[in-house]
């Protein structure tokens, strides 16, 4: 928690095979969920290990989230569960992964996407 408001994230790219592919996730989220975007503030280094540092808007859940909302949230919007809480858009060659109850949160009945891990198949999505 940086304040009430936003929180402060440090991601060392982990999940991504390079930073490019980090930062693709992250407009992706920008664009999918402008709700919660992100804005990247730069990189931290510690231990040899490099960061980036990203503020987000504090979501505070206030019901439990239905992971069958998100199912068909994202089924109305192209996406096809494809395992478990992971889900693919075959038209934009969009993979987003990850989807369970602590990365999407409720308040209000609304969806907040707020740890997002999205891939893209280059062969489609850039066509």
């Amino acid at each position: 928690m940086n304040n009430d408001f936003e929180v402060l994230k440090l991601n060392d790219g982990i999940y991504y095979s390079s930073w490019k592919e980090y930062l693709q996730n992250l407009l992706l989220n920008n664009y999918f969920f402008p709700d919660t975007a992100y804005e990247l503030l730069g990189f931290y280094s510690a231990d040899e290990v490099l960061y980036a540092v990203v503020r987000q808007k504090f979501v505070k859940s206030d019901e439990a989230t239905d992971l069958e909302k998100v199912k068909e949230f994202l089924t109305n919007n192209g996406f096809q569960n494809t395992r478990n809480n992971d889900y693919y858009n075959e038209d934009l060659g969009i993979i987003l992964e990850d989807l369970h109850d602590e990365n999407v949160l409720t308040q209000s009945g609304v969806l907040f996407f707020i740890d997002t891990v999205f891939y893209i198949k280059p062969d489609i999505f850039w066509k």
